[in-house]
């Protein structure tokens, strides 16, 4: 190479303050649907690693006569799965350069070394020392190919000094300036970030990365055109409302709904209080309910402004739905153990019951602080909306709790049965008619339940529990419904409506998945999926039968997938986040064509709803204090395409989401569709 080369990164650690690298304190779930940002000054680098496991900081800055250290902690990196802790920096764009990075292992196991060609940070190449070995790595998902190893005997009290140089598709490994391996694949011209990883406390001094040439400027330019040409063809964002949450404010925990008979759209708002234990038995405090400009109708309990009050990494046991039949949609909510129907014009309560008592000994219960369950009733985690009784409408209620038990109420709040069979419930059930019957069966974690509460069959994984699920007619070639889960770390799955698993993709721990027509093509469907969980933040993008597409990390948690039908025109995008710069609306090839504005919005929670009536969704984002709703330049715009979406009375923050042309892309049955059975939207 020339010697006027360039310098792309220099990094001595010395900015930065003796102590912790920035991390996420709580290490919670909060990042799974809210945009949840690690605070503090991490510089150039990026920490992509978060584990439920983890207590303190994965990396803390070190210092010794005058030389900051920049030092990785984690001993354990194998629970839930495998993660290799990692700070990146750099473009995605990089490529043709040499990295070096000076490090010194602190124990006896492990690995630690240099990445390169980061596409995201379980999709690179790494050069590290293991087993007395300068070993060559190609990591992705969870797989782990090692291409090329060579002997190197190294102690745990000095420094060695990894130098990497990528020319096109070969790359070359010096330690301490000594040429020790080559290696060739087509892989290694992708270019990339950089990166220092390490599975084994190792301290890091020195990080330098340089170039004949900055790649990244040209390949950034090439994007950020792209962008704009396919921007072009989108309404853009305008401001519609802008609401006062006042002291009732909260995260993700808001429904909407038709809350005085009219179409008129409102908003619940729903304050929590935790018990016990973190979220695990989380009770809503306060219910709000306001109209669209942000007057109040009523309350149910006492709002706090305290922020803990507000955030819960769990879902609540709240709906908006016309159980009735009168024309006008109640409160159906769960509070200090009892179960309530609310009016939902004045708050007034029409019915209540308690809940039911827990019986169950707690060693047969799963998920349970302490290994006791807390109550002597039952403090519900979650209701759906379902139709067990096959009636002309859904009637009926399930309630569960965090990962164990559901239990099956009729519309005057008694109970018909319960479920429990040591398998993990997950997050929130799916109700369908499956087979046709007139009556909703249940998906519940793995397991396909009947009407009446038994068993039919169950899918055959024990691990980990389903976040999200998603059903339809959405494989191409195939006139059959299907179901698309996210199941933690058994990854991406894909059945049939008889527990057939048709697909699997391991890609850490799954948390959200949505299905639309975001390929620009009205006969195929794309499936984006998110994981969380360690390597956190990569969105994977499938066709219809679980091939992959593309895969991308943005570097901010809170990605919630969203379809949104933005132009009416039959194209769905994809709702990230609300960050104006690595948010807004993506297409199906992962660009962002529609931007949320710099204007000081709320970061914290987003959501995707048609509020305005001409079938295009508006976009929803607030925190605890302010909301604001986005909707199109053009707005109201005739004649636009109307898709069917996830029903609105059944929110819920592990909802798989999905847009499709008319309920029969759901997989409706014929003896269904003859009774006329319709799904709100």
């Amino acid at each position: 190479m020339k010697n006027d080369k360039i310098v792309l990164i220099k990094e001595a650690f010395m900015g930065f303050s003796i102590g912790d690298f920035p991390y996420d304190r709580e290490h919670s779930a909060l990042g799974e649907y809210h945009l949840h940002p690690v605070k503090g000054d991490c510089g150039i680098w990026y920490d992509p690693v978060c584990n439920y496991n983890y207590r303190g900081p994965s990396w803390i800055i070190t210092e010794d006569n005058g030389i900051h250290y920049m030092e990785q902690m984690r001993v354990v990196t194998n629970d839930p799965h495998i993660m290799h802790p990692i700070l990146m920096a750099g473009k995605t764009g990089w490529r043709d350069y040499t990295v070096s990075v000076r490090v010194r292992l602190l124990n006896t196991f492990g690995e630690a070394g240099v990445a390169f060609g980061v596409q995201h940070s379980m999709n690179l190449i790494a050069a590290v020392l293991r087993e007395q070995k300068i070993c060559l790595i190609y990591r992705h998902k969870e797989q782990e190919v090692l291409w090329k190893e060579v002997d190197f005997k190294y102690t745990f009290d000095d420094f060695y000094e990894i130098t990497v140089g990528c020319d096109k598709d070969r790359v070359s490994v010096c330690v301490n300036q000594v040429m020790l391996l080559e290696y060739q694949d087509a892989r290694i011209a992708l270019g990339g970030k950089v990166g220092i990883t390490a599975t084994v406390p190792a301290q890091f001094e020195t990080v330098v990365v340089t170039a004949e040439r900055d790649t990244a400027v040209a390949a950034e330019a090439e994007y950020q055109a792209r962008c704009k040409k396919k921007a072009s063809v989108y309404p853009g964002m305008k401001l519609w409302k802008i609401i006062d949450l006042k002291d009732f404010g909260c995260g993700r925990q808001i429904r909407f709904g038709h809350l005085t008979g009219t179409g008129e759209w409102h908003i619940v708002l729903a304050q929590c209080q935790k018990r016990v234990y973190k979220d695990a038995y989380a009770s809503i405090s306060c219910l709000t309910a306001i109209d669209l400009d942000g007057n109040v109708l009523w309350q149910n309990g006492e709002p706090s402004g305290h922020e803990a009050m507000g955030l819960l990494s769990a879902d609540v046991p709240l709906q908006v739905y016309d159980i009735d039949g009168d024309g006008v949609d109640e409160v159906i909510m769960a509070k200090n153990f009892e179960i309530f129907i609310l009016d939902g014009r004045t708050g007034a309560v029409k019915k209540r019951a308690k809940t039911p008592v827990s019986v169950e000994s707690d060693n047969q219960l799963l998920g349970v602080p302490f290994d006791k369950y807390a109550f002597y009733r039952l403090n519900p985690d979650g209701i759906r909306i379902a139709n067990l009784s096959g009636n002309e409408r859904p009637s009926d209620l399930i309630l569960k709790d965090r990962y164990c038990r559901i239990y099956a109420l009729n519309c005057e709040l008694e109970l018909q049965w319960k479920f429990y069979n040591g398998k993990n419930t997950g997050h929130f059930p799916f109700t369908f008619d499956f087979n046709g019957d007139g009556k909703d069966e249940i998906f519940c974690g793995y397991n396909m339940i009947s009407h009446d509460g038994k068993l039919l069959w169950t899918l055959p994984f024990e691990e980990d529990h389903t976040d999200e699920i998603v059903i339809g007619k959405f494989m191409e070639g195939s006139d059959k419904g299907h179901m698309a889960l996210v199941s933690g770390t058994q990854g991406f799955i894909i059945t049939d409506y008889e527990g057939n698993v048709l697909a699997q993709d391991k890609i850490g721990h799954a948390q959200r998945v949505s299905i639309g027509h975001y390929l620009g093509d009205n006969k195929r469907y794309g499936i984006c999926v998110v994981n969380y969980w360690g390597h956190q933040g990569i969105i994977y993008f499938y066709d219809s039968r679980g091939n992959t597409l593309w895969e991308k990390e943005n570097s901010l948690n809170g990605n919630v997938l969203a379809p949104v039908n933005w132009s009416g025109d039959g194209t769905d995008l994809i709702l990230l986040q609300a960050d104006p710069w690595l948010g807004g609306l993506i297409d199906g090839e992962g660009d962002q064509v529609v931007a949320f504005p710099d204007d000081g919005h709320p970061l914290l929670c987003a959501e995707a709803i048609d509020l305005c009536g001409d079938a295009r969704d508006e976009l929803v984002v607030w925190d605890q204090k302010r909301m604001y709703i986005y909707t199109q330049e053009d707005n109201p715009k005739k004649g636009v395409y109307s898709p069917v979406k996830y029903q609105h009375y059944n929110a819920s923050n592990y909802r798989g989401e999905y847009s499709y042309p008319d309920e029969s892309y759901l997989g409706t049955p014929q003896k269904q569709k003859e009774r006329g059975e319709h799904h709100d939207r």
